[in-house]
């Protein structure tokens, strides 16, 4: 069964950190960009990041510009996102996507997570 799962999600207070890991099963995603995704109560899905199988990263949201970062272990088959400076405004569920190569438009992802919840309070 092909299967990505987010985790490292949580409770966090402004300013703090996280780090989000999106693994795969039963595929390998060497060959696959991920992409980074966001929904907050309310609010239409937002691309936030994305990197291709050779590593190119693309920025979706200037708001997390000089804040979030994207890596990918392929080792590991698992692709992180490294979360700092939290704000409130980035509370969401968090969701990461595969598709085959590059970065694409976010209609051309074969594969979703369930997502994982990211609460930025006080």
């Amino acid at each position: 069964q092909l299967q990505l799962v987010e985790s490292g999600g949580g409770l966090v207070q402004p300013g703090g950190s996280l780090r989000l890991s999106c693994a795969a099963s039963g595929f390998t995603l060497n060959y696959y960009a991920i992409g980074w995704f966001r929904q907050a109560p309310g609010k239409e899905r937002e691309g936030v990041l994305c990197i291709s199988s050779s590593g190119v990263r693309i920025n979706h949201a200037d708001s997390v510009k000089g804040r979030f970062t994207i890596s990918r272990d392929n080792a590991k088959n698992t692709v992180y996102l490294q979360m700092n400076s939290l704000k409130p405004e980035d509370t969401a569920v968090y969701y990461c996507a595969a598709a085959w190569g590059s970065c694409p438009n976010v209609r051309e992802y074969e594969y979703w997570g369930q997502g994982t919840q990211v609460t930025v309070s006080s």
